[in-house]
């Protein structure tokens, strides 16, 4: 029963994620950018369930989980608030693409990078990719990424717009 409820939440959430507007820009646009469908399911999610902990340069408590289970992080910003939703247990798996929600605070295009402190790289695979709107209620507007995190560490995920920025912390294993 348990997975069921988690699966139905889950769903909830990604039909949420639908939007595919022009990236960057805000702009809300129609389908997955992935060529699928997805059921139309209303529901919300309360802003209050989280035990999310502000990401403070280190990966250590630095995920919580919302009212279905996915983990949330809630990153440190400079003149903005950062929220990032996983669609992965975390720690996150090397070498396997996520996707990861983000709620950012602030004006313009979002650009997103991922590296460790020895200068490695995440790929990006896809995104940012501008949302409509989802069931997820964190502050700001809302984009879609894809990553492959190459190999395990403590990943520094960096969010810039052109005002206000911020900064998450993903422990890959």
């Amino acid at each position: 029963m348990r997975h069921t409820a988690v699966g139905l939440c889950g769903l909830v959430l990604v039909a949420g994620c639908a939007g595919t507007g022009n990236p960057g820009t805000g702009n809300p646009g129609t389908g997955t950018g992935a060529g699928t469908t997805l059921p139309s399911v209303s529901a919300s999610v309360p802003a209050s369930v989280s035990a999310s902990v502000p990401a403070r340069g280190s990966c250590e408590r630095t995920t919580g989980s919302t009212a279905n289970a996915l983990p949330e992080v809630r990153g440190s910003g400079r003149g903005a608030e950062v929220w990032g939703l996983m669609f992965a247990p975390v720690p996150l798996a090397a070498g396997r693409e996520v996707k990861i929600v983000w709620r950012m605070t602030g004006e313009g295009p979002l650009r997103v990078t991922a590296a460790l402190p020895d200068g490695t790289a995440a790929r990006l695979t896809w995104g940012p990719e501008a949302h409509g709107g989802s069931t997820w209620h964190r502050p700001g507007q809302e984009w879609g990424t894809g990553f492959v995190f190459p190999k395990p560490g403590c990943w520094e995920i960096t969010l810039t717009r052109d005002r206000g920025s911020g900064t998450v912390w993903l422990p890959v294993r």
